[in-house]
This record gives C-alpha cells, structure tokens and sequence, in this order.
C-alpha cells in the first residue's frame, strides 16, 4: 500500500518564519517623546542664553544659561529613564 502524500503547509498552520500579527512595542511611550522634545527645546534655549549679548562677563551667560542647559539635559535623562504608563 502507498501512502499518500501531505504537505506540511496546510491552510491551517504559517509557513515557517511568517510575521504574527502583533502590536507593535515602543521603546518609549508619548509621554516620553513629549518630554524629549521639550528638553531639546530648553537646551536650544539655554544656548540662545549663552550666545545673547556683546558683555562677555553677563550674569545670563555665566550663570543662567548654563542651569538651563543643565537642566535641558537632566529632563532628557528622566524622559529616557521615565517607564512608559501601562495604559
């Protein structure tokens, strides 16, 4: 008696190695984006501050505008570091 052939692919099962249809993953989530842009926002900010005016020995350009660049970049730190909400 011959036995009959059967394809391993039958319209029940994938072929090997095809895509799930699965939502896509983030790394971060929107609120994380958010936060991103808007310390790049203050870093460009903080350097605008420090370019300012012809007076070298500005209190804006010694002392406050790099605060706010520091400050650009600790919001970027938390903005990476911050978990993405489960919702």
């Amino acid at each position: 008696m011959a036995q009959k052939y059967t394809s391993p692919l039958t319209s029940a099962s994938k072929p090997y190695g095809a895509p799930e249809n699965k939502p896509v993953q983030f790394a971060f989530g929107k609120a994380n984006y958010q936060l991103l842009a808007a310390s790049v926002v203050i870093v460009a900010l903080g350097f605008m501050l420090m370019s300012g005016t012809t007076d070298i020995y500005s209190n804006t350009k010694i002392v406050i505008a790099p605060l706010v660049v520091l400050a650009g970049f600790g919001l970027a730190f938390y903005a990476i570091f911050k978990k993405p909400s489960s919702n």
